[in-house]
């Protein structure tokens, strides 16, 4: 039987998980694509939610339901305590008498890594402010594999919020252990922070920024596009001078070709045209899908059901 990469274990950010555990984990997935076993019943996965969400949240509740467990949580935190003053260590410290394990999403920077350090149940880290968002990362690479075949060389473009854009910070760190040569398209103002850039540089990672898709070769495999965050923003009038940065639509994608994967962790704006659904390449639907299957196979592992 191979290793659970999980059993013991949290998943606050990408750093912590090298190429082989990536490996192991996405391979454990596969086993969850027509998953119909109950591994989790009587388990109770508690969704901590800070912060707006559609996807993670909903998807968590989809997985563990599909597992046969039950779901507690909250959606915002003004119905919480947190409205009151209580500090987020003892929320996670109230709640781990409640469940078996928890996801949690809050703006601060950290957060996640707070409330695993508060509790001795696994933490999943469901987007800590504009930091990581790890989950997404691996339905992302899950969706890769699908689409491509593959994980490791690809010729990926990231394009609009680089800077705040927590997706994008956490795959970027997964892809550099892949041979991937990266093209980082943003306008100046919102660029990937120094700390990822230099984690590039550590690496060895080939990365051309650039602030226009026209600099983008047209033998790349992915476009990943990002909407640009008005929440993140401090400055309105800065928000407004970048918000329709770059605005991607049939034509200007045609010189990459069918072969092309688009992707998007949405929501989206209106730097993704509509007409682009209708893309062979198109595959930020399938991202969202393909979240309850990666979640099936986190949750499972966490808890050393799988």
């Amino acid at each position: 039987m191979k290793k659970n990469p999980l059993l013991g274990r949290d998943v606050i950010s990408m750093r912590d998980f090298g190429p082989a555990e990536i490996r192991a984990i996405l391979d454990r997935c596969r086993g969850f694509e027509n998953n119909r076993k109950p591994l989790l019943q009587g388990k109770v996965l508690a969704n901590l939610f800070f912060e707006p969400s559609t996807r993670t949240r909903l998807s968590f509740d989809s997985a563990m339901k599909r597992l046969g467990g039950a779901t507690i949580g909250f959606s915002d935190s003004i119905s919480t305590s947190i409205s009151k003053g209580e500090s987020l260590w003892d929320t996670i410290r109230v709640a781990e008498g409640y469940c078996d394990v928890m996801v949690i999403r809050h703006p601060a920077e950290g957060s996640a890594r707070l409330a695993a350090e508060a509790t001795r149940l696994p933490v999943i880290n469901g987007g800590d402010g504009s930091n990581q968002h790890p989950t997404q990362t691996l339905l992302d690479l899950y969706t890769l594999k699908q689409r491509t075949g593959r994980i490791e060389g690809l010729k990926v473009a990231f394009v609009g919020d680089l800077k705040y854009g927590r997706t994008v910070h956490s795959l970027i760190r997964s892809l550099s252990h892949f041979d991937a040569r990266l093209w980082l398209v943003s306008p100046t103002s919102l660029c990937l922070p120094e700390d990822f850039l230099e984690d590039l540089r550590d690496s060895g990672t080939e990365h051309h920024i650039v602030d226009e898709l026209a600099a983008v070769p047209d033998d790349v495999d992915v476009l990943y596009l990002t909407r640009i965050q008005k929440e993140r923003f401090v400055d309105a009038i800065e928000y407004e001078r970048v918000r329709n940065a770059y605005q991607v639509n049939p034509e200007n994608v045609a010189r990459f070709g069918a072969k092309l994967t688009l992707m998007h962790p949405l929501p989206r704006l209106n730097e993704v045209h509509a007409a682009l659904d209708q893309h062979p390449g198109a595959a930020w639907f399938d991202q969202a899908h393909n979240g309850v299957i990666v979640r099936q196979a986190l949750l499972a592992l966490c808890l050393g059901a799988a």
